[in-house]
């Protein structure tokens, strides 16, 4: 995996950096500001872009802004966002669908102490490159806070089975942390597509079904 890592901090982006090569992966640009991060997206065309949310030039949410803007321009580069806080504001606005969802690239939202977890780490990106879309537990769970419209016609079940996959936990996984057999985790997978209105065949539900998830904090 070829990845661009920014973050202003010089020792997290330099543990960043030594922790992805151990594991094998290519470095291909280093930034330390949105403005840098925004030139090597571009010059260099990573799998993957790792970044902060506060990034200079403005130390606010420049980091976010440099990744929502990457999106736009390389929809195909995947975004695996990391901060320090539970921002379900920037999280919601990272995976505001805009853009058709076919074709584009991953997208993640983690905690900066989930680095710490390096298998977890690596799987959540392998997830993004893949296209896919990880979402921190503890964000996850801020942005379902006062769920509304289709979202309050899930069961217990369907609630809990659709927030692991905005973890990125794929149906097996899922399988594995409630407990349940394929078809019953296929069954509650199916009803949540069905209430949000997805039918059979149509393109990325699974990813499509998260991102709605995620933008119902902004009802």
């Amino acid at each position: 995996m070829r990845l661009v890592v920014a973050d202003d901090s010089a020792l997290f982006r330099e543990g960043i950096v030594g922790l992805l090569m151990r594991q094998g992966h290519e470095i291909a640009a280093e930034a330390a500001s949105a403005d840098e991060l925004v030139e090597a997206a571009a010059r260099t065309a990573p799998d993957v872009v790792v970044t902060d949310v506060r990034m200079p030039p403005g130390m606010s949410d420049d980091g976010l802004r440099a990744a929502v803007q990457i999106r736009e321009s390389q929809p195909e580069i995947g975004i695996m966002v990391l901060s320090q806080y539970v921002a379900p504001a920037y999280a919601a606005e990272l995976f505001e669908p805009s853009a058709p969802i076919d074709g584009v690239g991953g997208l993640g939202y983690l905690l900066k102490d989930r680095v710490a977890r390096v298998a977890d780490f690596i799987r959540s990106l392998r997830v993004v490159e893949a296209g896919g879309v990880v979402v921190d537990p503890e964000v996850a769970s801020s942005l379902v806070k006062g769920r509304s419209s289709w979202l309050n016609g899930l069961t217990a079940r369907e609630s809990e089975v659709l927030e692991l996959m905005a973890q990125g936990l794929s149906n097996h996984q899922i399988c594995e942390r409630m407990f349940l057999s394929t078809a019953a985790v296929s069954k509650h997978v199916a009803n949540v597509f069905s209430k949000l209105g997805m039918l059979p065949g149509e393109e990325n539900r699974r990813v499509r079904a998260v991102l709605a998830y995620l933008t119902e904090k902004r009802n």
